[in-house]
């Protein structure tokens, strides 16, 4: 797609693809600890009732920031940009690691948030740009054994320094890793993609598109959960996201440069690479988020038995996607899809047939096929994104695909929380008053049922009349049965999408 770099030589670009490699893993673990960090944070600064917001800070201001850093790549030298998120991700994290309280610790995770979103967005953009044609998705394959990496190395690092160290340190040690990835950068990235020489910023979109982003995100986060669906504010924020939608299209119609130029969805690689992308993501984070409870509180498994279960999903992503690096040039990245959305709904209508007594290394199999079918589709509808696209348009199409995946998690993540939330409050509503919760913890008692998570719990399950749990188990299970129905409808329209996608020959029309 790009021209063959001739300014570059092989050890600089080594240097170069381990430096965003590093960047990029530096993003993938800080969200990956925070888990195992978060009791001791509480207990230390308090502010319970802003738990949910050090997640939710980091993430929509990160949701956010990926589609502005795509387009400043495609106007702006990439090793400014890349040295910016990285620089504001390291002082963030200094910040946040010396918080006194809560809602400082908030404000600096949103700029965490920002500086992620430029280094998930750049790392991807820099990889294609430095990469030589032939070797793209060999190059960018790589970016995905990273989440692998992180993923296995994220909770126990986690666990490991909040318990021997201090929970700052979560956030200490990203300064040497971003220094390191930085000095990689800012000696040896060259620019290799020529940039406009006039730059006129579309400050109107941006201001509209991060409107509807943020409403259309509030309102998958919080509906079904704190808000019912048809709640007027959960309506309200669909509303404005949807009249967001409407006046950013107008006026990136009417813009001289836009964000997001209108006639690229006109391009079959472009709108059915990313819906794939959507679909995909929205398939596989509902299964990182509820089958863990099918797993602990259908199947009465361990903690550590569920995170076996499902780091296979991790594993299965990262391995294809370094498999399928070296061999999707030959194979075209429309069949590659393809067979990925394959494994998908295979894996996906395996997890129909998950029962109580199905075995740990069963669900291992089942999830790892999962995690295969992402790892292909991710990478081949990147690859045929950006390939959708001119050279000088990599920036908006490399964060486009990254962007929807992000909205496919969060849409499948509110979805399906949805689902679980209404079998739980049948269940609250039928044990009330009904004596069946007499004999449990106080804090339960008192409030019906509690959260979902006291309920996994293995001491208050212990604690239980056998009716009781039954009623648990079944509520658990008939609420992530309809998670997993969910995903295999999602992977079929996920088929459909990879169905749609042009042949090598027709990237471009």
């Amino acid at each position: 797609m790009n021209p063959i770099v001739t300014n570059i030589t092989p050890a600089q670009r080594i240097t170069v693809i381990s430096a965003t490699l590093l960047a990029l893993f530096l993003g993938a673990l800080d969200a990956l600890v925070m888990s195992a960090a978060m009791p001791s944070i509480v207990a230390d600064l308090g502010g319970m009732h802003l738990y949910s917001w050090v997640y939710s800070a980091y993430f929509l201001a990160r949701a956010v920031s990926l589609p502005i850093f795509g387009k400043l790549a495609d106007l702006y030298q990439n090793r400014h940009l890349i040295t910016m998120s990285i620089g504001t991700f390291i002082l963030a994290s200094v910040g946040a690691g010396c918080a006194g309280n809560m809602t400082i610790l908030i404000a600096f995770r949103i700029f965490q948030g920002i500086g992620a979103g430029g280094i998930f967005a750049l790392t991807y953009i820099v990889l294609a740009d430095i990469s030589e044609p032939e070797n793209r998705g060999r190059t960018l394959s790589a970016a995905s054994s990273i989440w692998g990496i992180a993923s296995i190395i994220g909770p126990t690092l986690g666990g490991f320094i909040v318990t021997y160290f201090s929970w700052r340190w979560i956030f200490f040690i990203n300064v040497p890793i971003g220094l390191a990835s930085l000095w990689g950068i800012v000696v040896y990235l060259v620019e290799v993609r020529p940039k406009k020489r006039e730059v006129s910023l579309d400050f109107p979109g941006v201001a509209v598109l991060t409107t509807a982003i943020l409403a259309f995100l509030f309102a998958f986060m919080l509906g079904g959960r704190n808000h019912a669906w048809g709640s007027p504010f959960i309506i309200s924020l669909l509303t404005v996201a949807a009249s967001g939608v409407l006046v950013f299209i107008r006026i990136e119609r009417r813009a001289k440069d836009p964000i997001l130029n209108m006639a690229f969805f006109r391009r079959r690689g472009f709108s059915a690479g990313n819906a794939a992308a959507f679909l995909c993501s929205m398939a596989i984070f509902s299964l990182f988020a509820f089958a863990p409870l099918f797993i602990q509180g259908v199947q009465g498994r361990s903690p550590m038995q569920v995170g076996l279960a499902m780091l296979s999903l991790s594993l299965g992503w990262s391995l294809s996607a370094m498999a399928l690096g070296q061999i999707i040039d030959r194979a075209g990245s429309r069949s590659c899809a393809i067979v990925g959305a394959l494994f998908l709904i295979t894996g996906a209508a395996l997890t129909l047939a998950l029962k109580p007594e199905s075995s740990v290394s069963y669900s291992f199999v089942i999830f790892f096929i999962v995690g295969m079918g992402m790892g292909i589709v991710s990478l081949a509808t990147l690859l045929t994104v950006q390939a959708s696209v001119d050279p000088k348009d990599l920036g908006v199409a490399t964060s486009s695909n990254q962007f929807a995946r992000t909205l496919g998690g969060t849409v499948g993540v509110g979805i399906c929380g949805s689902f679980i939330a209404t079998h739980f409050s049948a269940l609250s509503e039928k044990t009330g008053g009904s004596g069946l919760i007499e004999n449990l913890p106080d804090n339960l008692n008192e409030s019906g049922l509690g959260r979902l998570e006291d309920l996994l719990d293995p001491v208050v399950q212990a604690a239980m009349t056998p009716g009781l749990l039954q009623m648990v188990h079944d509520a658990v299970g008939q609420g992530v049965t309809m998670v997993f129905w969910t995903v295999l409808v999602t992977s079929v329209l996920c088929l459909l999408c990879c169905l749609m996608l042009p042949g090598e020959r027709h990237q471009r029309p």
